[in-house]
């Protein structure tokens, strides 16, 4: 599977994607320069979301439709959204600038509208929000387009996994990944439950990853030693902008911290191996091996006394001690002699 240039199957590293969402203030300006730092920052990626309040909610205030707890408390859905979403006339040059800028750049589509009108930037993958999880036929409408499709889990339980992912699959699209998510802005470390990512590779046969809302650059690094080929967090160029999303995303500093582990850890997962590298090759000398540690007479018996396994790694090695202690010696041997096998009496 390859979203954009990044190719699974031979890239050996985590495709990290910065989420722009709401991080913009609605200014161009902003979004554009988010774009510049998102590259300096190290990403790979840049996201945006495609909707508009109206299609995703109605203009209402009754009690279903305002937030009752958490960090929008009290805002109606529909006020929030007005603040969050990216003017979709502002996407032919965010794509434009992302691609000037060798990012990797897609959306979220919320709606099958949504998914029309991103067609004609030609996107090299779609998102599913985990809110979105459950809406079976926006994820059959978007899987058709034959594109890479990402989906967050963050209010899923088993079944609706299942189902998302099945529905992608009789759409004929099997190019899936899987995001382990926490959906709480932002999300408790404790709830993060990381060790999802590796069952949901296993049980899905799919891609996984992680879209991140906790504070930091912990759960992601962590995701990575657990697998994560994708990591998805929020973005902003500077938190004074003071977008709904600002307490829970990274700025360019932040970021690169991130990224950087990121690919440190990458290094330090490399292969499952065996082999010894060259300087584990020259270092393997001071590991143990059999010498003299008297002087032993030719004919005198091998001993505890005047044979140890001690470092350095010259002589033979130390699973041959107790077939060598009470054997006789075939010649003198000094004191500080590494033990070789010519030096036993047959």
């Amino acid at each position: 599977m390859k979203i954009g240039n990044f190719d699974f199957t031979k890239l050996k590293k985590t495709l990290i994607i910065a989420e722009l969402s709401a991080n913009h203030g609605h200014r161009i300006d902003i979004a554009i320069e988010t774009i510049h730092a998102a590259k300096r920052a190290g990403a790979d990626a840049i996201k945006l979301q495609t909707y508009t309040p109206d299609t995703l909610t109605i203009d209402c205030n009754n009690k279903y439709f305002t937030i009752h707890e958490g960090l929008w408390k009290d805002r109606t859905l529909f006020e929030l959204y007005k603040e969050a979403y990216t003017p979709w006339e502002w996407h032919k040059e965010l794509f434009l600038v992302a691609k000037q800028e060798g990012l990797i750049c897609f959306s979220t589509p919320f709606d099958r509208t949504a998914v029309d009108y991103l067609e004609q930037f030609n996107p090299p993958a779609y998102k599913i929000a985990s809110f979105e999880i459950q809406d079976i036929p926006l994820i059959e409408y978007t899987a058709s387009k034959g594109r890479p499709i990402i989906i967050s889990t963050g209010i899923a339980k088993l079944e609706d996994i299942e189902l998302a992912v099945t529905t992608c699959r009789e759409a004929g699209n099997d190019q899936i990944v899987l995001l382990k998510c926490t959906s709480s802005y932002p999300a408790p470390i404790e709830e993060a439950n990381l060790a999802t990512i590796s069952d949901l590779k296993k049980r899905f046969v799919v891609e996984v990853g992680l879209s991140d809302h906790t504070m930091g650059i912990v759960s992601p690094i962590a995701a990575v030693t657990l697998g994560a080929r994708v990591i998805e967090k929020h973005f902003i160029l500077d938190k004074s902008i003071g977008s709904p999303d600002a307490s829970f995303s990274l700025d360019q500093k932040e970021f690169s911290e991130m990224v950087l582990a990121i690919r440190q850890v990458e290094k330090a997962i490399g292969d499952i191996t065996y082999d010894l590298t060259d300087k584990v090759k020259i270092n393997r000398k001071f590991a143990r091996s059999l010498f003299a540690v008297k002087d032993i007479q030719k004919g005198e018996l091998f001993t505890e006394n005047n044979i140890r396994s001690i470092r350095p790694g010259y002589g033979l090695h130390p699973k041959y001690y107790r077939d060598t202690i009470g054997k006789k010696a075939s010649l003198n041997i000094r004191e500080g002699t590494p033990m070789k096998m010519e030096f036993i009496t047959k």
